[in-house]
């Protein structure tokens, strides 16, 4: 009887603890769900999970926007250069872009002299009419638009030059919390010309009542180069879509010392084709010379007779051709 008995008590005792352990289980897993405050926060995080939701669509949405104000803002500045290179630029624009400050009619009048001069200076020399009539052409057309194209690439050369230090400047003056047209206008009057009186354009513009983004435009209008088109779609977005300016600035500025530092390299090393360009170009001239120290008499049929004025201006035409030709091979566009 005691060993059943301890057996019963032996027995309850381990149903008890399985009970109690059944219960602890049960206990530690449905307790949560069961509170008062599980509701509550189950509410909460679904509420904080909805706000995380509605702001990263709302922040998908405005990059969305932002993207497609962006794409806008560079078709119509893509439009407008296309137009822009469609149609043929004015002799009042090259003479602007030259750095002159004559019209139209004074540079005309200026070319009427020119060939007057070439004409007569024919004429005087001894050559014939059409000959003297060819130079004439060439005093009015030729020379007058060649001497403008060439003080247009200098000045175009200098601005190059001087262009990525007025970004920096830009770029320090908006670190520093002053406003985009404050940096212009210690742009204007820190840095050289021609960048000088190009940014005082944009300030006298600007004051004007002009806004920003239709000021900067025609700055590249003025100097029409792939720096200043940069320069302008930067400054375009930023004042749209918003952004960093300075850190978009610095990285145009890198680009445009990047770019200078490949045109030098490359006129570095087509510097022996151009040398072997100007040998051949000139070797014409120099024997013709030698010619007229050794042989006068031979040289001279050419400018006496009419059959070797004829030739000799149809050489320096075939002449003409081929050094456009071999400048053509060794220019590059970047």
């Amino acid at each position: 009887m005691d060993f059943i008995g301890n057996d019963l008590v032996f027995t309850i005792a381990l149903f008890v603890l399985v009970v109690f352990a059944v219960l602890g289980v049960a206990w530690g897993l449905f307790y949560p769900r069961l509170s008062k405050n599980f509701n509550r926060d189950q509410r909460i995080q679904a509420v904080a999970m909805s706000r995380v939701q509605i702001a990263d669509k709302r922040l998908k949405a405005g990059n969305l926007d932002r993207r497609k104000d962006i794409e806008a803002n560079l078709k119509q500045i893509e439009n407008a250069q296309k137009k822009g290179k469609e149609r043929k630029q004015s002799l009042k624009a090259r003479l602007t872009q030259a750095g002159l400050s004559m019209t139209p009619k004074q540079f005309w009048l200026y070319s009427a002299v020119s060939g007057v001069v070439f004409f007569f200076g024919g004429l005087v020399g001894g050559m014939s009419m059409l000959v003297a009539i060819g130079l004439g052409l060439v005093g009015l057309l030729g020379v007058p638009h060649f001497w403008l194209a060439r003080k247009r690439k200098k000045r175009m050369a200098k601005f190059i030059k001087e262009f990525p230090n007025a970004v920096d400047v830009i770029v320090r003056g908006i670190k520093t919390g002053l406003p985009l047209a404050d940096c212009l206008a210690i742009a204007a009057t820190e840095t050289a010309e021609p960048v000088r009186s190009e940014f005082k354009r944009l300030i006298d513009e600007q004051a004007m009542g002009l806004p920003l983004s239709k000021v900067v435009p025609r700055l590249h209008q003025r100097v029409p180069l792939p720096e200043t088109n940069f320069f302008a779609i930067v400054i375009a977005i930023q004042t749209q879509a918003g952004g960093s300016l300075s850190e978009a600035l610095g990285n145009l500025s890198r680009v445009l010392r990047s770019r200078a530092h490949m045109k030098e390299k490359v006129s570095a090393m087509s510097m022996e084709a151009k040398a072997s360009a100007a040998i051949i170009g000139a070797m014409p001239f120099v024997i013709a010379f030698m010619l007229y120290l050794t042989q006068k008499t031979f040289i001279l049929v050419m400018f006496e007779e009419p059959m070797g004025q004829m030739l000799l201006s149809a050489t320096l035409v075939w002449m003409g051709i081929g050094i456009f030709v071999m400048r053509q091979m060794i220019s590059f566009d970047m």
